[in-house]
């Protein structure tokens, strides 16, 4: 960017244009970069999520667990569920007095989506109190 000129005995009066071939150059290899790039982040990536490092709590007395398989079955305190039953536990559960604490218990296999159906299914009941229970890193 030049406002003046280093000869002044030639030009007297500023120069008033900016130079933007620089700038338009930097622009067109970063675009170039960003078109070539573009594709590598639409992949998926595949996780394999790590276990947590944590000392085991010790259960409330108002605790229930509420464990989701592979297949998607769910479990209610180690008790299998038919498929209308959730519901009517969770609606009996949100309105005992202290609310329980619901331990969610997720196979590593499991959908993603069958734990946020769980989730909002105790949220819509008026459950607060969730927890999500792991396995303890293993020691070497």
């Amino acid at each position: 960017m030049a406002f003046g000129a280093f000869n002044h005995h030639r030009q007297k009066e500023s120069m008033a244009d900016i130079n933007v071939t620089p700038m338009v150059d930097v622009m067109l290899v970063l675009l170039v970069i960003f078109i070539l790039s573009a594709p590598m982040f639409t992949n998926a990536v595949s996780l394999d999520l790590p276990k947590a490092k944590a000392a085991a709590a010790a259960q409330p007395a108002g605790t229930i667990t509420v464990a989701i398989d592979a297949a998607g079955t769910v479990y209610w305190n180690n008790e299998a569920l038919k498929a209308g039953e959730l519901a009517q536990r969770l609606a009996g559960a949100a309105v005992r007095t202290p609310q329980p604490e619901l331990q969610l218990r997720a196979d590593r296999a499991t959908r993603y989506e069958a734990v946020a159906q769980l989730m909002a299914a105790a949220q819509a009941q008026g459950l607060t109190k969730l927890v999500f229970v792991t396995d303890p890193k293993e020691q070497k």
